[in-house]
C-alpha cells in the first residue's frame, strides 16, 4: 500500500477517516538529524520499496476483513456492515473471494456464487490469447511506472521535517512530517491533489521502510465539476507488519470519510479494514479455483 494508494484512496475513491493527527510521543534525536533533502532520498527509497512489497505481496494468500460504518449528519450511527475476503492470485493478479459477512460464513448458496464467479475467472484467463495476456502484463507494467513517478512527485511536493524518533512494536523509527512545499509545480494529474494533505510517516531506521502513515486533509478536494467533493479534515491510518522475515504488508486500515456525492447530501463513512493470515504459496501454485482483487461480487 503506496504513498500514492494511501492518497488516492481518499481522493478518488472517498474512503477517508475523520479525526486529528494522533498525538505521537517522540523523543528529540541529538545524534541523528537528516537535512530536509536526505529525508526527501528516504522517502524515495521507502516507496521504492514498497513497490517491491506490492510485487512479493503476490506471493501471498490472506484474509482481508472490513468494517463500515455509517453514520448521520449528527454523527450518530445509521448502518453497519462487516465483509471479509479471502485474498489470492490468479494469473498473475490479485483476486478476491467474499467469505463471511458480519463475521458469519455465507450460506452455502452464495458460497457456491462466489466460487462459480472465480471459475468464470480461471476460465477467462486460460482461455486468454496470447496477444491479450501481453497486453495485461504491459498494463500492469505501466502502472508500476507510474506509481514510481507519482513517488518522485510526493518526494518533490513536500517539505520534510524529523519530528523525532519512536519504538514501533520493537523497531525503532524515524518520524517525519510532511508539510505541502509552497510553489509544488505537479508533472502528474493526480499529483495536483498532493497540496492539498499533509502526512506523518513512520520509516524504520534499519530498513528504511515505511511502517506506518497518518495522512490528513487540510484542503477542500473536488473531483471533477460536481463528481465529488472531500472535505478538510478526513484522515487515513494506515500500518504495515513484517512477513516472514522477507516483506512488509498492509496490517490496519482505519478511514473516515466527510464528503458529498454529485449533489446529494453530505455524508460520513468510517471504515476499518484489518488484514491477517498471510500465507506464502509456491508460484506453481498460484493457478487455484479462489478470488482475486477484481471483485467477485
Amino acid at each position: 500500500m503506496m504513498l500514492r494508494f494511501a492518497i488516492l484512496s481518499i481522493i478518488l475513491f472517498l474512503v477517508t477517516m475523520f479525526a486529528p493527527a494522533q498525538e505521537t510521543r517522540t523523543s528529540a534525536d541529538t545524534t541523528e538529524t537528516p537535512t530536509n533533502e536526505q529525508i526527501r532520498t528516504l522517502i524515495r527509497q521507502a516507496a521504492e520499496k514498497d513497490i517491491e512489497n506490492d510485487k512479493k505481496q503476490r506471493d501471498y494468500t490472506y484474509i482481508q476483513r472490513e468494517e463500515e460504518h455509517k453514520l448521520d449528519g449528527k454523527g450518530r450511527l445509521k448502518s453497519a456492515e462487516i465483509r471479509s475476503y479471502e485474498i489470492m492470485v490468479l494469473f498473475e493478479e490479485p483476486v478476491r473471494k467474499l467469505i463471511a459477512r458480519d463475521d458469519k460464513p455465507l450460506a452455502e448458496k452464495d458460497a457456491r456464487k462466489e466460487d462459480e464467479k472465480i471459475e468464470k475467472i480461471i476460465d477467462k484467463r486460460k482461455n486468454e490469447s496470447e496477444e491479450d495476456r501481453k497486453k495485461r502484463l504491459q498494463k500492469q507494467e505501466k502502472d508500476r511506472e507510474e506509481a514510481r513517478a507519482f513517488v518522485k512527485e510526493i518526494a518533490d511536493a513536500y517539505n520534510f521535517r524529523l519530528a523525532g524518533t519512536e519504538e514501533w512494536e520493537g523497531r525503532s523509527t524515524y518520524v517525519i512530517d510532511a508539510d505541502p512545499r509552497p510553489g509544488f509545480e505537479p508533472h502528474m494529474k493526480d499529483a495536483k491533489f498532493l497540496p492539498k494533505f499533509r502526512f506523518r510517516v513512520w520509516l524504520d531506521k534499519t530498513e528504511m521502510q515505511w511502517v506506518k502513515l497518518d495522512i490528513q486533509c487540510i484542503d477542500t478536494v473536488s473531483v471533477g465539476l460536481f463528481l465529488a467533493r472531500l472535505h478538510k479534515g478526513s484522515n487515513i491510518q494506515i500500518e504495515q507488519t513484517r512477513i516472514n522475515d522477507e516483506v512488509w504488508l498492509p496490517k490496519h486500515v482505519a478511514l473516515k470519510l466527510d464528503a458529498r456525492v454529485a449533489l446529494l447530501k453530505g455524508f460520513n463513512i468510517s471504515e476499518d479494514v484489518t488484514y491477517h493470515d498471510y500465507q506464502k504459496f509456491r508460484a506453481e501454485t498460484k493457478i487455484v479455483p479462489v478470488g482475486e482483487v477484481q471483485e467477485s461480487h
